[in-house]
């Protein structure tokens, strides 16, 4: 067990707490998506200003983690994390008070930076636990990041429909509180540190760098994909991305290794989750649209706000269901086996909702099979980017291995769109949209499962100390 002040803390209770913390930021990343129609009425906003709720957050996201990793590495990953809580929970003080649609974005974007709590949990569990209880803690932290995201959209049309779109911040407020000041009491300080500064030049380049990639995949819905703005900016910020490459290559206290990055247990590993993403947050955007549509388009199921909600259930409790069990399953089949059959079992899914989705019962089933599938692929990848690196850079490639999903998610989610916006008959979405989404997606789990075979296979879960899953009742 890890000291705290001199006193013994059991993993059980530094687990609840950080994955509390974890629920909290993932049910915040998602729970505005079915509110977005409601907010943008409240507040008078257009369509495309309505979609920086999501933009700005995701932005802030892709640059936070990374950064607060590699400050987690330097300067204490219990440190860093309470004043990543304290300022996750600013930001939601501030979206729950704003009535104007650009005060809401800038809380979404100091919201968004608390997306460092995943890594940032990562290392406290590889530096504090039990070598046993190693891979359930992680695997079950990486599932939350998903699990959250399905809460948050089910939980969202709930809240919307039955009380002020302000309660979807409100609510999460007290979690944040309570694990900030838990946090602070009772997670124990990781001894591990990595002596160094910060490169500020660095931080300017891949900020501005992700930071115009994403915008410009961001807008296609507005500008177009082939467009001049879209084509300008994304190679802007590739050429920014590559300058930062180059900037962190060469220097004596890099943001983020390079080498590391160079590692095949560490760029297979970002692979898989950049194309698992991809196909996640596409799954959490379309079957409630789909769902929702009026049965008089020929596919559509007439349902609610909270109903179509309730199709992505299923998808949740796989999810949980997977994530506790994530560290038996690593120790019994490996987690490279684990991240191979996850991503093909959601493959699967999405192959079956695109040849089958006439009758509510047949997207209820493709969900459960994406929650068993995402569950048990996103809990393997957290395992293997910690396996793949020194204790001492957890915190970072954790971090890039954060952002590579996030980055996964927004171009699969603004294909999606476009794929849904190209397609319309009487001024509703078409089947045709949903159908492509459907068969991009799986396109994008395929590759998915080949680039997770190329993942080494690591000498054995153990021998990282990754043993039995360690759950909450656990005694």
């Amino acid at each position: 067990m890890a000291e705290r002040g001199g006193e013994r803390v059991h993993p059980k209770l530094t687990l609840a707490v950080l994955s509390l913390a974890g629920v909290a930021y993932a049910v915040l990343s998602s729970a505005v998506v079915p509110a977005l129609p409601t907010i943008q009425h409240n507040l008078h906003a257009s369509e495309t200003g309505i979609t920086w709720l999501l933009t700005g957050y995701l932005l802030s996201a892709s640059v936070g983690t990374a950064i607060l990793g590699r400050l987690g590495d330097m300067y204490g990953k219990q440190h860093v994390l309470v004043w990543t809580l304290v300022v996750l929970a600013g930001g939601t003080l501030l979206a729950a008070l704003a009535h104007s649609l650009p005060l809401l974005i800038a809380a979404r974007v100091v919201q968004g930076v608390a997306g460092g709590i995943f890594p940032l949990a990562f290392g406290i569990v590889r530096d504090e636990f039990p070598r046993e209880r190693v891979a359930g803690s992680i695997g079950l932290l990486s599932a939350i990041l998903g699990i959250g995201a399905g809460v948050g959209i089910v939980a969202g049309g709930v809240i919307v429909e039955h009380l002020s779109w302000q309660w979807l911040f409100w609510m999460p407020l007290v979690a944040i509180v309570v694990a900030a000041f838990c946090t602070s009491r009772f997670v124990p300080e990781s001894p591990v540190r990595v002596p160094g500064k910060i490169n500020w030049l660095a931080v300017a380049l891949m900020s501005s760098g992700i930071s115009a990639v994403l915008i410009a995949i961001s807008e296609t819905t507005v500008w177009g994909w082939g467009s001049a703005k879209t084509l300008g900016l994304l190679v802007a910020g590739l050429l920014l991305c590559a300058a930062w490459v180059l900037v962190d290559a060469r220097s004596r206290e890099p943001l983020i290794d390079m080498g590391m990055m160079r590692i095949r247990g560490v760029w297979t590993t970002n692979l898989t989750a950049f194309l698992l993403g991809a196909g996640m947050y596409s799954s959490f955007i379309v079957l409630p649209q789909f769902a929702q549509l009026p049965k008089s388009t020929g596919f559509g199921f007439g349902a609610s706000v909270v109903v179509s909600g309730l199709y992505l259930l299923p998808s949740t409790l796989g999810m949980v269901v997977v994530g506790f069990a994530a560290g038996a399953i690593a120790a019994r089949f490996g987690s490279k086996l684990a991240a191979v059959v996850g991503s093909a079992i959601t493959a699967a899914a999405f192959g079956l909702i695109a040849a089958a989705h006439a009758h509510p019962y047949e997207m209820l089933l493709s969900a459960a099979l994406l929650g068993i599938g995402i569950g048990l692929a996103f809990a393997a990848l957290g395992n293997l980017v910690v396996q793949a690196v020194p204790a001492h850079q957890t915190g970072a490639a954790g971090g890039m291995n954060t952002v590579m999903r996030t980055m996964g998610g927004a171009i699969g989610g603004q294909i999606a769109a476009t794929f849904i916006a190209d397609h319309t008959a009487n001024g509703l979405p078409a089947l045709a949209g949903f159908t492509d989404t459907f068969l991009m997606a799986t396109g994008f789990l395929v590759v998915c499962t080949l680039a997770a075979l190329l993942i080494p296979r690591p000498r054995s879960d153990k021998a990282y100390g990754l043993g039995p899953a360690l759950t909450l009742a656990d005694e």
